[in-house]
C-alpha cells in the first residue's frame, strides 16, 4: 500500500522535507526530487541526504519541480504519521511553545517503521464543537464508557489520555472489563515493536480504542471521535521537555482541524477547561466527606499533628489510613503569634527561606508581630513518618508500598490508593505554592488526597490547616471545586496570567552577560520581560503579555543564535510554575 491508497493526494516530481534536526534553521524544509515509481504524500517519513549524511524527515508538501534538485533517498515504511489537517496544528505547536518543527514532527512517528495493510480512512468529520467538562467523582471507568460507546459503535474511534502511567494501565482494565474488550494502555516505558503495533492499529483501524500517556495525542487515529482527557489540569498532563506541550491544548487545537469531540474529565478542573468547555457538567460530589482542623487556635508545638488529627489516627481501629504529605512549599506560623508566615507583597509562602521564591521580597520576619521565630506545619517523608510512629504502633506505619495499615505517601502514591481515613497534615503549604496556579493546583492537590478516601459512613479526609477560611479549604468541605476556580480565573487574568494572558519562561546556562543584558530590547515592546534572576547555573527571564505571537517569532531567531553559540536554553510556554 501506497500513501496514495489512503485518500491523501499523492504527491510526485518534487516534495518539501523537513529533515529530523532539531533546529529552527530547517523548519521551512528542503525541496527534494522524487524518484521515479515513489509516490509520497504530506506525512510521508522519508531519507534524504542533508550536507554529507542520509537524515530522516517528513514530507510537508509539494514542491514545483525544476532541476538541480537532490533525490529523496527512500522511504521509511508505508504510512504518513500526519495528515494535512494534523499538520497545521503541529506548525502552532511548534510556534506556540517555540521549539524547532522537527521536535514535534517526532513525536508524530512510532520508534520502529510503520508498515500498515489496507487503508488509511480519509478523516470524517464530527461535532468538533463539543467540548465537554465533567466533574465527576473517581472512578471515572463508568462515565468514560457512557461517552465512547457510541461513538465505538458507529465505528469512530476513541482516544483516552490519562497522566500517569499506572492511571492510563487501570483505566485499561476496568474499561476493558466494562466494554467486553480487551484493552492495552501505551505509554513511554511500553516496548517500542507494542508502541508500533499500536500505533499502526490506531491509524488504519476505525473503531479502535487508544488510551495511553500524554504521548498518544499526537499519535494519527482512523475516524477519530472522540478524546477524553481523564483528569486534564494534572502536571503528568504536560511534557517537562522541549517542546513543552500540554496534552490538553494540543487536543482542543486538533479537535477544531479534524472534527472530533473532546470530554475533560477532573476532580478539580483547571481554569482553562472551564473557560473553553461549552458545557460543564457537574455529576456529583467528587470527594467524600471532608473535615477542616483549624490549628490556628493551637498553642505552637513540636509535633506535626493537632490533637484532633491524633485522635483520630488512635481511634482508626483496623481502619485504613494515609498520612498525607506533599513535595511542594511547607508553611510556616510565627512561634509568637501563630500567623502563617506569607510573603508581604505577593502572599506566597517563603518555606525556610528569608526571601521569597516568587517575587524575591525579604520576608525575616512575622508580618504579624514581627517575630522571627517559625515553625513547620508540614515536613518530608521520614519526620512524617516518624512522628506517626508515636501516634500508632509502629509495626503499623509505613510507607505506601509497605502495605502497611497506616501509610505516609505522597502526591506521586495517590494514583489508585483507597483508604478509610486521610489525614493532610499540611493543607497551607500546596495552597500558598509560589506560583499563580497555587489556588487552583493546591485545591486538586488536597481534593485528590481527600479523595483517596472514598464517601460512606466513616469515612472521611481531615485537612490540617491555619487559614481555615481560605477558599479552597470551604471548596473542599463543600465538595464543589469548580466555583473556586472561576473565581481564581478571574484573579489571573487581572495580573495577566493564563488562561487570559499568556507566559513563557526562558531559561538559558552558559550566556555570556553582555548577550544576557538585551533580552527586553531585542524584544522591542511585543512583551513585558521580567529578569534575568539566577536559575541554578543559569539565568531566567519571564516574558509576559496578553498575545506573544509577535513575541515568540522573534525569541526563535534569538534563542537559534545562543544555541549557535553553544549555550543551553530551555523554553516552557504556558509554565505550570513561577
Amino acid at each position: 500500500m501506497g500513501p496514495g491508497d489512503s485518500g491523501t493526494p499523492s504527491l510526485s516530481g518534487a516534495v518539501r522535507v523537513v529533515p529530523d534536526v532539531p533546529s529552527f534553521a530547517v523548519d521551512d524544509g528542503f525541496a527534494y526530487a522524487v524518484p521515479d515509481g515513489m509516490t509520497l504524500a504530506v506525512g510521508s517519513v522519508v531519507r534524504v541526504p542533508l550536507g554529507g549524511r542520509r537524515v530522516r524527515g517528513w514530507v510537508v508538501g509539494g514542491e514545483r519541480e525544476r532541476p538541480g534538485l537532490r533525490s529523496v533517498l527512500s522511504t521509511s515504511g508505508n504510512l504518513p504519521v500526519f495528515g494535512v489537517d494534523t499538520l497545521e496544528v503541529l506548525r502552532w505547536a511548534a510556534a506556540h511553545y517555540v521549539a524547532p518543527l522537527a521536535a514535534v514532527l517526532s513525536k508524530t512517528s512510532p520508534p520502529n517503521v510503520a508498515r500498515g495493510v489496507g487503508t488509511i480512512p480519509q478523516v470524517r468529520r464530527g461535532d468538533a464543537s463539543s467540548r465537554r467538562l465533567v466533574v465527576a467523582p473517581l472512578p471515572w471507568t463508568e462515565v468514560i464508557a457512557a461517552e465512547a460507546e457510541g461513538f465505538l459503535l458507529s465505528g469512530r474511534s476513541v482516544m483516552v489520555v490519562c497522566a500517569t502511567v499506572v492511571e492510563a494501565e487501570a483505566l485499561a482494565t476496568s474499561l476493558g472489563a466494562a466494554l467486553g474488550m480487551p484493552i492495552t494502555a501505551v505509554s513511554s516505558g511500553t516496548p517500542a515493536a507494542e508502541i508500533t503495533r499500536r500505533w499502526v492499529e490506531a491509524a488504519t483501524r476505525p473503531g479502535t480504542l487508544l488510551i495511553g500517556t500524554r504521548e498518544v495525542v499526537f499519535w494519527p487515529v482512523a475516524a477519530l471521535g472522540l478524546v477524553v482527557l481523564a483528569d486534564e489540569g494534572r502536571r503528568g498532563m504536560k511534557d517537562r521537555a522541549t517542546p513543552t506541550v500540554h496534552a490538553r491544548d494540543l487536543v482542543l487545537k486538533r479537535a477544531e482541524a479534524e472534527g472530533f469531540a473532546t470530554t475533560m474529565l477532573a476532580l478539580v478542573p483547571s481554569a482553562e477547561a472551564v473557560l473553553r468547555a461549552t458545557d460543564v457538567v457537574e455529576t456529583a460530589r467528587p470527594w467524600g466527606l471532608v473535615e477542616v482542623v483549624d490549628r490556628s487556635v493551637e498553642a505552637p508545638g513540636k509535633s506535626l499533628f493537632s490533637e484532633m488529627a491524633a485522635a483520630a489516627l488512635r481511634a482508626s481501629g483496623d481502619r485504613r489510613v494515609l498520612v498525607f504529605t506533599h513535595r511542594r512549599t511547607v508553611a510556616q506560623r510565627c512561634v509568637r503569634c501563630r500567623l502563617l508566615r506569607a510573603c508581604p507583597a505577593c502572599g506566597a509562602a517563603p518555606g525556610e527561606s528569608e526571601v521569597c521564591p516568587r517575587c524575591s521580597t525579604p520576608v525575616p520576619s512575622c508580618t504579624g508581630c514581627g517575630g522571627r521565630r517559625f515553625e513547620s506545619l508540614g515536613a518530608g517523608l521520614p519526620r512524617v513518618l516518624s512522628e506517626t510512629a508515636r501516634i500508632v504502633p509502629r509495626d503499623e506505619v509505613g510507607p505506601v508500598d509497605s502495605g502497611r495499615r497506616v501509610v505516609v505517601g505522597s502526591e506521586r502514591d495517590l494514583p489508585g490508593l483507597e483508604v478509610d481515613l486521610t489525614i493532610v497534615v499540611d493543607g497551607d503549604g500546596p495552597v500558598m505554592a509560589p506560583h499563580y496556579r497555587a489556588t487552583e493546583d493546591g485545591l486538586r492537590l488536597l481534593g485528590r488526597a481527600a479523595a483517596a478516601a472514598g464517601r460512606g459512613p466513616g469515612r472521611r479526609a481531615l485537612v490540617q490547616t491555619s487559614n481555615p477560611s481560605h477558599s479552597v479549604m470551604r471548596a473542599l468541605v463543600a465538595g464543589a471545586p469548580v466555583p473556586v476556580v472561576r473565581s481564581d480565573a478571574g484573579v489571573r487574568s487581572a495580573l495577566g496570567f493564563p488562561p487570559a494572558g499568556e507566559v513563557i519562561a526562558l531559561e538559558a546556562t552558559g550566556l555570556e552577560a553582555a548577550m544576557a543584558g538585551g533580552l527586553g530590547r531585542l524584544l522591542g515592546g511585543r512583551a513585558s520581560v521580567h529578569g534575568p534572576a539566577p536559575a541554578g547555573e543559569g539565568l531566567r527571564w519571564l516574558i509576559q503579555g496578553p498575545d506573544l505571537a509577535q513575541a515568540r517569532a522573534v525569541l526563535r531567531r534569538i534563542v537559534g543564535q545562543w544555541r549557535e553559540a553553544g549555550v543551553r536554553v530551555r523554553i516552557d510556554a504556558d509554565p505550570t510554575d513561577l
